[in-house]
């Protein structure tokens, strides 16, 4: 098995989701250097939001943070849902659903995304359903334009926002400018975004240059679109999906992202 040998990997995953990548970073000999670009805060739904999404026919969670945030929205348990289905985006939003104790009726059986939930037989019927997507405060509208041109009526439910978090950059900018960078990861559009609104000059030229493993291929297009020149998109927004990337990545074979 390929390691890292010492390399440095800048991490921009929020403070609380950070730290799994980052241990396996270390497993396979590599050094995490945290530098979260998202903060994440709890967002407390209007009270007519939540009796909403608990009378609805579908609950559709984003992220596992929307699952870990609509906890304290729903008042610090997940509810019965009076008989609402339940899907999931991705498999980690899966797993967070089952250990509050919710049965998970669709989750996508291969891209994690909004377009792979779209694909599945138990959302292709939803004329005249009341679906509700708990998510963070904006986001993307794929999963509500799909769901309402077949006929669904969505509202969100916003449980949690994304800020970009104050930071010390002066760590950071010596990393860079002594080229002590091996790779970056990112896992949301947002987070990249904010990596690189942080920085300017001689920092984001170097920034450029380093190896960026992303999560999907939509972050990809946007990392070309702000100029990195060596991208690797993970086939799975997984942590260990991200590891292996990483791996292949720095080991200079072919990595099956876009470069």
């Amino acid at each position: 098995m390929a390691g890292l040998n010492g390399a440095r990997i800048l991490v921009t995953r929020p403070v609380a989701q950070a730290e799994n990548l980052c241990g396996l970073i270390e497993s396979r000999g590599g050094v995490p250097v945290r530098f979260p670009t998202l903060e994440i805060a709890a967002r407390q739904p209007e009270a007519q939001a939540v009796q909403d999404a608990e009378t609805g026919d579908w609950l559709i969670f984003t992220s596992s943070n929307a699952v870990d945030f609509a906890i304290p929205a729903f008042g610090g348990k997940m509810p019965g849902w009076r008989g609402a289905r339940i899907a999931a985006v991705g498999a980690a939003t899966a797993d967070a659903l089952r250990r509050a104790g919710c049965a998970v009726d669709c989750v996508p059986a291969g891209e994690f995304s909004s377009e792979g939930l779209l694909a599945e037989p138990a959302l292709q019927q939803v004329a005249g359903l009341r679906c509700t997507i708990v998510r963070g405060v904006g986001g993307r509208e794929k999963l509500a334009d799909g769901l309402r041109a077949r006929g669904a009526t969505v509202a969100y439910l916003e449980v949690y926002s994304r800020n970009r978090p104050a930071a010390d950059i002066g760590g950071l900018r010596a990393d860079l400018h002594a080229q002590r960078l091996a790779a970056v990861t990112a896992t949301s559009v947002e987070a990249l975004q904010n990596l690189v609104a942080i920085l300017d000059g001689e920092a984001i030229e170097r920034l450029r240059q380093i190896g960026l493993v992303v999560a999907s291929e939509r972050i990809g297009q946007n990392a070309e679109q702000l100029g990195f020149k060596r991208i690797a998109v993970s086939p799975q927004p997984t942590d260990a999906a991200i590891l292996e990337t990483l791996t292949t990545l720095l080991n200079g074979e072919n990595s099956g992202g876009s470069n």
